[in-house]
């Protein structure tokens, strides 16, 4: 790894350590961020990368909230209670009890959707164009419809994650445990995304994306790599789900779970924004999208979609290739892309 690139994680690094420290009322908000640009990245792997648009990344997310919240309940009290008689009214999970559940929780969360993925991959990864990007967008909403009638999980009253342990009296404490631990995610997410990028599986996507009936006749199992793709996406997607809902502390089917109108949406237009296909594009995209989204909804509150709208059209128009495309085309000697002699020698062999 270069020096200046050495620079640059260790200054990103050390601002994101230091972020809740600076911008201490913003905790929040800084831990969305992050969850936003992870989610970001993993669509940018199928939607960028391999060219395949989805919108059912939600199932996952959505998945992985349910899952980490039945846990952490369910590991130490009836689930059928806890969400008949309004959660924490009923019974007050330790600290211990709360972190052990987080932790089962989160594994079970990053798990599940991962094999969900693979099981359905098999199954409408076979579509392509806008066939698959329509058949990905009904999986969310039957999600959001299907858990909205599952008693155990609240139904469509909803489901009370776990409240923090009032033992921690640091009021300072739950904001900054979400989000070190979004901000663990964020980095882990970078990492692997990373060293896909510089791996033959990147190529393999590509190839996929530029011509995925030549890249078959080349004796690629196209197939198989695309529910890899898939399924790494999953993973992430449902450790993200799993945090948020810890985070925002109540659970709705089609509102906050399976939200494919707005968070659906969210993951592909951040990428878009920023430049798909690009491994800084998702991240740039992600948080130029947060700040924007929440000046929308704090100064024209009520108009908020409409300035949405026009923030997508303007995109559609005149950043077709997002900002790091924009820049690639505007400095290309500062922002296009160089190819090594190590990705050169991966060109070849997959050829």
């Amino acid at each position: 790894m270069k020096q200046k690139d050495l620079i640059l994680y260790a200054s990103l690094i050390t601002l994101g350590l230091a972020a809740p420290f600076i911008f201490p009322a913003f905790k929040v908000q800084l831990t969305i961020l992050c969850i936003l640009i992870v989610l970001a990245m993993t669509w940018n792997l199928q939607g960028g990368e391999m060219g395949y648009n989805s919108f059912g990344n939600i199932l996952f997310y959505g998945l992985g909230m349910y899952l980490c919240a039945s846990i952490q309940v369910g590991m130490f009290f009836p689930l059928a209670e806890w969400t008949e008689s309004g959660g924490e009214k009923t019974f007050e999970h330790t600290t211990t009890q709360f972190f052990q559940g987080m932790g089962f929780g989160l594994l079970v969360a990053a798990v599940i959707p991962t094999i969900v993925a693979g099981l359905i991959g098999y199954s409408i990864l076979g579509l392509r164009g806008h066939y698959f990007a329509i058949c990905t967008l009904g999986l969310g909403i039957a999600a959001g419809e299907i858990a909205g009638g599952i008693e155990i999980i609240g139904a469509g009253q909803g489901f009370t994650t776990p409240p923090f342990p009032k033992d921690i009296v640091d009021p300072e404490a739950r904001g900054e445990f979400f989000y070190f631990l979004s901000f663990v995610l964020l980095i882990l997410t970078f990492i692997f995304v990373k060293w896909i990028y510089g791996s033959r599986f990147k190529l393999i996507l590509n190839a996929i994306r530029d011509n995925e009936d030549k890249a078959e006749a080349m004796g690629i199992q196209t197939m198989k790599y695309k529910i890899v793709g898939w399924m790494v996406s999953a993973f992430f997607c449902g450790l993200a789900g799993g945090i948020m809902g810890g985070l925002i502390g109540y659970i709705d089917s089609t509102d906050v779970a399976f939200d494919g109108r707005e968070m659906g949406v969210f993951m592909v237009l951040m990428a878009i924004l920023g430049g798909k296909g690009t491994l800084w594009g998702p991240v740039i995209g992600a948080t130029l999208f947060h700040f924007l989204k929440e000046g929308f909804w704090t100064f024209i509150l009520g108009w908020q979609y409409v300035a949405l709208g026009i923030l997508i059209v303007v995109i559609v128009i005149y950043f077709p290739e997002g900002l790091m495309g924009w820049l690639r085309e505007k400095y290309p000697n500062r922002f296009g892309e160089v190819i090594d002699e190590k990705d050169r020698k991966a060109q070849v062999e997959l050829k």
